[in-house]
């Protein structure tokens, strides 16, 4: 059932249209990892999947997918600055997703087949710090789209030209030491992308309100749709065990040896 709804007066909680493009990208997520663990990187099931994660089709694809998650996290901060107006929700939800991210880096450091690259700034360290440095942002709009145009010209001239660094310390912020690093997802050009969101925000829905009319879905179809967009830090922490269950059931032989031998 839908109805339209006149936005410029009607203030809702969540968005339908911004939920379900996340759980598009929840999908174009967990079909990259699978692809991934099946490859011969990981599991080496299927040799010819996702055969260069560095280059061509597939690195394009994982990079529209968290860019996916990065613009929708900062037009969605924006949505929910504009009702609560306080930082320290935004400070805690940061730590809490950095130490999310931290638990990450530890685990591949513990895998003997990630400890080379394991992940040491991922896609959640970059939400826990974009959120914590997000509240600082919130009273610019054409500010922030100046900045993100610098920031995502800044990260994408680093990688272009191929500089690395000798020093690990500043790799958070975009400059690259010379080593491969599993779900690298510096500030630079990154926080840009995020910036950029954040104006999209504050243009396509000032003060948490849709600017422009589109019809209101609340029929369950709309609701299971957008279920995994409305939850994407328990998507994404929940489908490593789940896609890794599966292809243990499916491709034991391949799987197990990844697994510490147990004494029985």
């Amino acid at each position: 059932m839908a109805d339209t709804t006149h936005v410029s007066t009607t203030r809702h909680s969540r968005f339908w249209e911004i939920d379900l493009l996340r759980t598009v990208a929840v999908a174009m997520m967990i079909t990259f990892h699978t692809l991934y663990l099946l490859g011969p990187t990981e599991f080496d099931i299927q040799k010819t999947s996702v055969p260069g994660v560095q280059y061509g089709f597939w690195w394009w694809f994982a990079r529209v997918t968290g860019g996916t998650f990065i613009f929708l996290a900062g037009v969605s901060l924006t949505i929910a600055y504009s009702k609560a107006k306080k930082i320290s929700g935004f400070l805690r939800r940061g730590l809490e997703i950095f130490a999310w991210g931290m638990g990450i880096t530890l685990i591949t450091w513990l895998i003997p087949s990630t400890r080379t690259g394991y992940v040491r700034f991922g896609i959640l360290h970059f939400f826990g710090i974009a959120f914590i440095l997000a509240p600082f942002f919130t009273r610019f709009r054409f500010i922030n789209l100046i900045l993100g145009i610098a920031f995502i010209a800044a990260g994408i001239y680093l990688q272009v030209q191929n500089i690395y660094f000798n020093f690990p310390w500043l790799l958070w912020l975009g400059l690259q030491p010379n080593f491969y690093m599993l779900d690298y997802w510096p500030l630079l050009p990154w926080f840009g992308l995020f910036l950029v969101g954040m104006f999209c925000g504050k243009m396509l829905y000032p003060q948490g309100n849709r600017r422009f009319n589109i019809p209101e879905f609340t029929d369950p179809v709309t609701s299971a749709l957008t279920l995994p967009g409305r939850h994407p830090l328990v998507m994404y922490l929940a489908q490593w065990p789940a896609i890794i269950g599966v292809l243990l059931v499916l491709f034991p032989a391949n799987v197990l040896p990844y697994f510490p031998h147990l004494p029985f």
